[in-house]
């Protein structure tokens, strides 16, 4: 039993910046890894970036050097995005992945960057 909110998402112009939040609460500790995916207007959903129990992270090549993925001991996952662009707009869903390739997932947060 594991339950994400995201929130943070919004408006933002070419080059500006967004933090998206994602809330895990409930049997956070069965987690192996949580990240993050979009799916833009008529695309399939792609991992963004992820981040594996004990530290090390994963990214989409199209956010690296821009985006950055973290989490605290309370549960909250965090996604920072720098000099987003046009093509960065999708919905953003947090992901928890457990050990039996059990998937857990929010709810979603529109991301929109537009001139």
């Amino acid at each position: 039993q594991v339950q994400l909110v995201e929130s943070g998402g919004g408006l933002v112009r070419p080059g500006g910046s967004l933090r998206l939040f994602c809330a895990a609460s409930g049997r956070i500790f069965s987690l192996e890894s949580m990240g993050w995916y979009r799916q833009a207007p008529g695309k399939e959903r792609e991992l963004v970036a992820a981040i594996i129990s004990g530290g090390p992270t994963n990214y989409a090549d199209s956010v690296k050097g821009r985006f950055t993925i973290s989490r605290d001991a309370k549960g909250m996952v965090y996604l920072q995005m720098n000099n987003l662009q046009p093509e960065d707009t999708a919905v953003y869903y947090c992901n928890g992945r457990g050990s039996h390739t059990i998937n857990y997932w929010g709810q979603g947060t529109q991301v929109t960057v537009s001139s």
